[in-house]
């Protein structure tokens, strides 16, 4: 971190503090928009590829927890009747 930048952050808190409360939901709003025009749309192999990630997870996850289900249900049979 340089001495720049500790200036710059220290300039920009108290301009952050010097602001109404209508100019902080100006200046979300505006870096809002700012992180939202980065966003890139998938495209459809890519959209088809994550579906079936998360699908497969997913399955895997219901296997693992109906795994131990069944085994924590046999051992509390074999333990209380």
């Amino acid at each position: 971190m340089t001495r720049g930048s500790n200036v710059s952050d220290a300039g920009s808190k108290q301009a952050e503090k010097t602001r109404g409360f209508f100019g902080r939901i100006a200046l979300f709003i505006r870096q809002v928009i700012a992180e939202l025009k980065k966003v890139v749309t998938p495209t459809r192999d890519e959209l088809w590829t994550y579906f079936l990630v998360v699908i497969v997870f997913v399955v895997a996850v219901m296997a693992f927890v109906g795994l131990l289900d069944f085994v924590f249900g046999q051992l509390a049979r074999l333990l209380f009747g």
